[in-house]
């Protein structure tokens, strides 16, 4: 199992097609879990993906529930503004799956309340709602490469 990433319900297409051209870049899976705000054809996820999409590893889950029967919750570290450790803190591993809220609503509050020991926030100015998705998800995804060693790998050169 490698690492992965996840999204939430999301909703704004060019997020999650800059998101594919991440994990297209860095031979990560991406899980998008519905129900989505867009279809996976429509012109602006696949504009923002460019020409990475033969490249993604794309798993859509129906629902959180089909999701949870695909990934183990031991392998999940969840990503929101509402957290209150520190992405740093994350406890990385090889198989770990970066899971993100959507950007309208952000981590769903029932898994910050069941999972507060699994839940982590990227530190920033005070008074400020949240970076943009696809920024977080980079930010954690290179964070959680260089934790892991992924980044290392030749073919990243």
């Amino acid at each position: 199992m490698a690492l992965s990433v996840a999204l939430i319900e999301p909703r704004i297409p060019p997020n999650t097609g800059n998101i594919a051209r991440l994990c297209a870049a860095t031979d990560v899976p991406l899980h998008l879990i519905g129900p989505l705000g867009f279809a996976i054809d429509d012109a602006e996820v696949r504009r923002a993906g460019l020409d990475y999409w033969p490249h993604v590893d794309l798993w859509v889950h129906p629902d959180w529930f089909a999701f949870r029967d695909a990934v183990s919750r031991e392998r999940c570290l969840y990503f929101s503004a509402n957290a209150t450790r520190s992405f740093r803190d994350a406890p990385y591993r090889a198989n770990s799956c970066l899971v993100f809220g959507n950007e309208t609503e952000g981590m769903p509050a029932r898994i910050l309340e069941k999972h507060p020991d699994r839940c982590f926030r990227i530190p920033m100015r005070r008074g400020l709602r949240s970076l943009n998705l696809a920024t977080a998800a980079g930010i954690v995804l290179y964070e959680a490469l260089r934790h892991t060693g992924g980044a290392a790998r030749a073919d990243f050169e």
